[in-house]
């Protein structure tokens, strides 16, 4: 990572149909189509400015041929956090929010902040998009579950059950492809294996921390910790020491470490005696099973940084 001052910051506000953008300090922006001639003339227009970093927002999905139109000029692309562009441009006083305003604070933060190149790998992504379909199919599942719980109505319940029944045989298709697609990389087949040998890691978190978390393995453990959002956050001034807290990171690791932790807890030994000596000295159940979480992930960190598959020992 690197922080500059001195040379070119581009940032681009990406939207579905347009791409938003400015140049710090110059002032410059322009707009282009998010389609192919708009790509191509960003292309053009920044490889001529030989811009130090380029930052733009994830955008669910509308961001990625832009990435991939800017790495094939090896252009310095970063990837930003939403959020943190947002307390970034809070913390400079505009509350004002416009498109152009936003390439304008983007490109100012990556002027400002160390950020992280953007990587590109065609596997992990190919994963990423299967990954997080399955997550949201188990999400309809659960609202039609719960439809057919709670309708009155005999046909709604009936209509429930049925999409509840194409949803499961559609979970069914997407596992089939996720593990034919971890398969397919050598890769992503080996970081499997290393995550599976780990009592309590199953094929769905196995999964979705080689899609969702690719950097696991090359990050410190409280910078994993902190990127699945299990790290504790001080708070404290003064007299006062405040309850620690976790916040942020990427909620859908979040949420399927939080099931691999509960199964760790009863099948993997290490776990299962580290959660019990939390709850004799007086932990909550709820911030033993973070701190379970935590753990797991610290221990997954090192396995895939050292090639080692898990040792009980």
């Amino acid at each position: 990572m690197k922080m500059a001052q001195d040379g070119v910051f581009v940032g681009i506000d990406v939207s579905k149909a347009s791409l938003d953008v400015a140049v710090f300090a110059t002032g410059e922006s322009f707009q282009v189509g998010n389609d192919r001639e708009g790509r191509a003339e960003l292309v053009r227009r920044l490889c001529k400015s030989k811009p130090e970093a380029i930052g733009l927002e994830a955008s669910g999905g509308y961001e990625r041929e832009v990435i991939k139109a800017l790495h094939k000029v090896d252009l310095p692309v970063r990837r930003l956090n939403p959020l943190r562009v947002r307390q970034f441009a809070q913390s400079l006083g505009l509350l004002a929010k416009t498109d152009r305003l936003d390439a304008l604070v983007i490109a100012r933060f990556v002027a400002t902040l160390p950020t992280r190149q953007a990587e590109r790998n065609e596997a992990v992504e190919r994963l990423a998009e299967l990954v997080t379909a399955r997550r949201q199919i188990c999400e309809e599942i659960t609202r039609a579950s719960n439809q057919a719980e709670h309708a009155g109505q005999p046909l709604l319940r009936r209509i429930a059950r049925r999409r509840i029944d194409r949803l499961k045989d559609d979970l069914l298709t997407l596992d089939k492809a996720i593990e034919a697609a971890v398969q397919a990389d050598p890769e992503l087949a080996r970081k499997n294996q290393l995550l599976r040998s780990v009592p309590g890691v199953g094929p769905v978190f196995s999964h979705t921390l080689l899609a969702l978390m690719p950097e696991l393995g090359k990050l410190a453990n409280r910078q994993a910790a902190a990127l699945v959002g299990v790290a504790p956050y001080a708070f404290d001034s003064g007299v006062l020491r405040g309850q620690r807290h976790i916040f942020g990171g990427r909620q859908a690791v979040r949420d399927v470490a939080y099931m691999a932790a509960l199964a760790g807890a009863m099948h993997n030994p290490v776990l299962k005696v580290f959660r019990q000596r939390l709850l004799a000295a007086g932990k909550k159940p709820k911030v033993a099973l973070v701190a379970l979480m935590r753990k797991l992930i610290t221990i997954l960190n090192a396995i895939l940084r050292d090639g080692q598959p898990w040792q009980a020992a």
